[in-house]
């Protein structure tokens, strides 16, 4: 196995170019693993480290541009009021001295749907800047996650960066864990309140091949909640909506059995917590438009 350890992201793209089964390495948190249990043994390590601007975020009018090695401790420190959903989401991952080092590119280039970053992701409707000497290009998330651990990259591209609106509504994030640190998500859910569009959007990990939105499950809520002019009269989600929305998601699941969970039990679980994180961001929501009502 070679090591490749590029200066620049002009050298980082021609090095991919050159070498295209060249596998990246930044924090290492999941390449790592599977080379060190032998489940890979990539003929090149492309080291990514000395690239100073992968780790650097920018905070715009409407979204933040967040460098493929921000580490999640920064985005929990820094940016819990931009991107509220994914710092929620980086509380969440493995240990303090993993948080310092793993990033959201990392979680993006191995494609796993445990990855505890993409439904936050999903759920905000993010972008994925990648490049290649070629040229740059953004992938809209919806259309990222392509398989069981693949993605719409092309093999001379790199991730570059991740763009996200900035929240402009409440958003959520639960797993379900074997124990509270260091664990895999048996399953996961994002959730996010656009009230400006006046929707809601989704994400499930670790239930099914690939992260998805439960795509069936907005529509309904999106028409219920206009339906019932709940964005503007900040009225209590009814019992039978909350329920209806948590039967779609579990029905948008697509799991297996394996030594963390039974299929079961995960659409069971990815039920309980969309109920409970659309109660929760509702009442949050409601919350701040009675006090700007009041203002």
């Amino acid at each position: 196995m070679d090591f490749l350890r590029p200066g620049s992201w002009e050298e980082a793209l021609a090095a991919k170019a050159e070498h295209p089964t060249a596998v990246p390495i930044a924090g290492g948190t999941d390449v790592m693993v599977e080379i060190n249990f032998d489940h890979r043994r990539p003929e090149y390590l492309l080291d990514l480290n000395r690239i100073g601007e992968l780790s650097d975020w920018e905070v715009g009018e409407e979204t933040v541009r967040l460098g493929a090695s921000v580490p999640y401790t920064q985005i929990m420190e820094h940016l819990r009021a931009e991107l509220p959903g994914l710092a929620l989401a980086s509380h969440t991952v493995a240990s303090p001295q993993i948080r310092n080092r793993g990033g959201v590119g990392g979680n993006l280039g191995t494609a796993s749907p445990a990855g505890d970053a993409h439904p936050a992701l999903l759920a905000a409707g993010a972008e994925v800047e990648v490049e290649s000497v070629r040229g740059s290009r953004r992938i809209p998330i919806d259309d990222f996650y392509t398989g069981v651990k693949r993605n719409a990259l092309a093999a001379d591209e790199l991730i570059r960066a991740v763009h996200i609106k900035k929240a402009e509504g409440p958003q959520q994030f639960s797993k379900v864990g074997t124990r509270n640190a260091m664990v895999i998500a048996v399953c996961a859910f994002g959730l996010a309140l656009h009230p400006s569009s006046r929707t809601v959007r989704t994400g499930i990990g670790s239930a099914a091949p690939t992260p998805v939105r439960a795509k069936a499950a907005e529509e309904f809520l999106n028409a219920a909640l206009e339906e019932g002019r709940f964005w503007d009269n900040g009225k209590i989600i009814t019992p039978s909506v909350a329920k209806q929305f948590a039967d779609l998601c579990a029905a948008a699941c697509n799991p297996i059995d394996d030594v963390r969970g039974t299929a079961s039990y995960r659409r069971h679980a990815v039920g309980i917590m969309a109920r409970r994180t659309l109660t929760w961001t509702w009442e949050s929501y409601r919350g701040t438009a009675a006090t700007e009502g009041a203002a």
